[in-house]
């Protein structure tokens, strides 16, 4: 596989012609993108890309399936015979460019039987490609829904089952999904965080995550706090790869390029928030997401960190941390979630204690901790944004 999974990755969703020249690609690439998806297997376009060290998810190179609003549900297997994919790979030419395959979005569970057969066999079929599968938000199924319409898109009763079903059917070592928070809600979007980081840690997977760039409403235009709300929240569950829609026309409105392809206020906005995660991207990927808390006033204790809160009681976002190479180490990863619609943005000052040595990254790199009596620190955080805690394996020589 092309892709390094030992690096947060950033991608974003749909390239539409009119943004295929090399300056375009050019300038994905200095937005801070990794990887596009929704690609066409276009070879002058993954020449482009492979130039400037972007890989590509690529669409059309399989059969697609798209669940919609379910009237199909169950039906992929009938449709999308595996006889069709074993015809399709004899005709695909590789291409460095190109890092996954993509074989559909947001399927019912009826279809995940058929999926999990479907992924096995691009697996064997793609060798230096990973089969891409997005999942449904859990607004799939809303509570005016009436039971049959719920069953009819999603094919379970509740969300967790529908994750549960996934994860018994298809052999996957991620689980990506889509939650767009400023079309539906926030508390939404955490409850499908918690759903799909307690699935990822049940069955050894890696949290890939769909956010938004563009906006639900004409009269509206994403901040770039809203975006960094959406990025750090999920990095404090665990996320591994982060996909912003859309880079150009895909749905809804205010994309990252306009449909003659010109920048619009979206693309500094972007290329700020991915240069801010992958600046702490590296230190990031270093541990790995074992328990999320979300803190509204009261004190959090979590191994070595104690009393970790924020000063004037508002929201915190705080995933537990366990280093991936087994060293002893321990971070918290924080997202200062006070105020996620960005209607009054101000610093949040976050307190700790702990006898152990602790440094604090930011997307700009390490951040100053100001010591406290008592042991401990505390540091100001913008409202939206991020910061790792780390804590080195046994020593008490206080902050350093």
């Amino acid at each position: 596989m092309r892709m390094n999974r030992e690096r947060l990755q950033i991608g974003a969703y749909c390239l539409a012609p009119y943004a295929h020249t090399m300056e375009h690609v050019r300038e994905i690439a200095e937005c801070g993108i990794d990887v596009m998806l929704c690609v066409p297997n276009d070879r002058a376009l993954l020449d482009k890309l492979a130039d400037q060290g972007v890989g590509a998810v690529v669409s059309g190179a399989v059969p697609g399936w798209f669940g919609g609003q379910g009237e199909q549900a169950g039906q992929m297997a009938i449709q999308n015979p595996l006889e069709e994919y074993e015809r399709a790979a004899r005709q695909f030419e590789d291409h460095p460019a190109v890092w996954g395959i993509d074989i559909g979005d947001e399927p019912s569970s009826l279809d995940f039987p058929h999926y999990g057969k479907v992924f096995d066999r691009v697996r064997r079929l793609f060798p230096n490609q990973f089969p891409y599968l997005n999942l449904y938000p859990g607004y799939a199924m809303v509570p005016w829904n009436t039971p049959e319409e719920k069953a009819f898109q999603l094919g379970t009763s509740d969300y967790a089952e529908y994750i549960e079903r996934y994860c018994r059917s298809v052999a996957s070592d991620y689980i990506c999904f889509d939650f767009y928070p400023y079309a539906a809600d926030v508390e939404g979007f955490l409850s499908n965080l918690h759903t799909v980081s307690e699935a990822c840690r049940k069955y050894g997977r890696s949290l890939w995550v769909v956010l938004q760039v563009n906006s639900h409403r004409p009269e509206v235009w994403t901040s770039e706090n809203r975006m960094l709300f959406q990025a750090y929240a999920a990095m404090a569950f665990g996320a591994e790869s982060i996909f912003w829609a859309c880079y150009t026309a895909g749905w809804w409105y205010h994309q990252v390029l306009d449909e003659q392809g010109n920048r619009t206020e979206q693309y500094d906005k972007l290329r700020r928030v991915n240069g801010e995660l992958h600046g702490l991207g590296a230190e990031y990927m270093k541990f790995r997401c074992v328990k999320t808390h979300i803190i509204d006033g009261e004190p959090l204790d979590a191994g070595a960190f104690r009393q970790v809160c924020a000063e004037d009681g508002e929201r915190l976002i705080v995933g537990e941390m366990a280093s991936r190479c087994d060293d002893g180490r321990t971070a918290l990863m924080i997202c200062a979630a006070g105020d996620p619609q960005d209607e009054h943005p101000h610093k949040a000052r976050i307190h700790f204690k702990s006898s152990k040595r602790i440094q604090a990254f930011g997307g700009a790199g390490e951040i100053e901790i100001t010591p406290e009596a008592g042991g401990g620190g505390s540091l100001a955080v913008e409202s939206c944004a991020g910061v790792l805690l780390t804590c080195g394996n046994g020593c008490n020589s206080g902050l350093g």
